[in-house]
């Protein structure tokens, strides 16, 4: 059966898409720093259809033991790669304590980068593979009081486009999606203090974004675009940003969060 390993599993986007994909008959794998959490919906899914443990991406060692221990269980193979896990910082930028920004960085990028590098062996060996990077619409154009999650979220999207051009000729695919607000923890308990939530809403959910991460580990590779723009609103943002003015994006992206 084909293989994922996610990363922030635990709950959220990570959780609907380890549920879709069991349901579908993947072999799963399920990775977080909270390691009793995915271990609980191990038990949910069902230790054969399964694999999992507690995985902070930061640390590139856990990630060979991890993705060594889940190549075994899964008879060899990693189709897909979702990398999800990630954390935000929603206030000003000078009023956030510098450690928060720095594990920012940290979580959303460097754990990214680790999981691609570490996975990239596995990737190879498995025909059709494809890297998903859980990128962001702040990637788009940089945000107020989400400075530094939208920065490691630019750079998601950059080395998407890097990856992509560099592996297309070994075989792996690597693509990204761009949703915009997410009902999600992290939405409701850091990211709805941002006035752009109040404006343009939170219209997507968990499932939602589920459903376009499945949508981009099976379609057909001629039809598999590197930038996945989830939900409506990103699409119409996405597309403004490309046919209007760079001063007119600024002054939108101003007046959307309150400056």
């Amino acid at each position: 059966m084909p293989a994922i390993f996610i990363t922030g599993a635990a709950a959220g986007i990570g959780r609907a898409a380890a549920l879709r994909f069991a349901r579908a008959g993947w072999f799963v794998g399920l990775t977080d720093v909270d390691g009793e959490a995915v271990a609980a919906l191990a038990r949910e899914l069902g230790a054969q259809r399964c694999f999992a443990c507690r995985l902070d991406v930061t640390d590139a060692r856990a990630w060979d033991e991890a993705l060594s221990r889940f190549w075994q269980a899964a008879g060899q193979r990693l189709d897909v790669l979702l990398n999800n896990a990630g954390i935000a910082v929603t206030a000003p930028f000078e009023q956030a304590a510098l450690a928060r920004h720095h594990a920012v960085v940290e979580v959303n990028l460097k754990g990214l980068l680790n999981g691609c590098h570490v996975a990239h062996a596995y990737l190879r060996r498995t025909a059709g593979s494809r890297v998903i990077n859980m990128c962001s619409a702040s990637a788009l154009y940089g945000q107020p009081m989400l400075s530094s999650y939208a920065a490691t979220k630019a750079a998601v999207r950059s080395l998407t486009e890097a990856l992509d051009i560099e592996w297309r000729g070994q075989g792996i695919r690597v693509v990204d999606l761009l949703p915009l607000f997410v009902d999600t923890a992290m939405v409701s308990e850091e990211v709805s203090r941002m006035k752009t939530v109040d404006r343009l809403g939170v219209r997507l959910s968990a499932d939602d974004v589920a459903r376009e991460i499945w949508r981009a580990a099976t379609v057909a590779p001629w039809r598999l675009g590197v930038h996945r723009h989830v939900g409506r609103q990103t699409r119409v943002l996405a597309l403004l940003g490309r046919l209007s003015p760079d001063f007119m994006n600024r002054w939108v992206t101003a007046r959307l969060a309150g400056y």
